[in-house]
């Protein structure tokens, strides 16, 4: 039977839980150490489909600041995230940017956009 241990990352708590391999159980996998359904849940899309928020900034220009926080709308498939990151690399946005706008629509074709996290105007 493989296993595999994780720290959960879904609340403050930090639950260890232990992944096992149980074509038994019904979604494949049994998780222990969980003290809450988010963690088994978490647990189970570790195993079967990894996926994170992206955090990061791009470039701006006539801002106050030289560059512009920026976070995706969703969660990423974690295998995407380097790919994602070359583009947003990539990115230089001018002011004025208010929090909540579209800087990358759509990226990679995930249905996940890349917004800014604050407002920056011209100065």
């Amino acid at each position: 039977m493989d296993s595999k241990e994780i720290i959960c990352i879904v609340c403050p708590i930090g639950c260890r839980l232990l992944i096992e391999k149980d074509e038994s159980e019904q979604m494949g996998y049994k998780i222990s150490g969980n003290k809450c359904k988010r963690g088994f849940n978490y647990g189970i899309k570790e195993m079967t489909n990894p996926t994170r928020v992206i955090t990061s900034t791009v470039k701006i220009k006539y801002g106050l600041l030289p560059r512009l926080p920026i976070k995706s709308d969703g969660e990423v498939p974690k295998g995407k995230i380097p790919r994602c990151m070359e583009i947003i690399n990539q990115v230089t946005i001018q002011t004025p940017i208010y929090i909540g706008d579209i800087i990358i629509p759509n990226i990679l074709d995930t249905g996940i956009n890349i917004i800014a996290s604050r407002d920056m105007e011209t100065f």
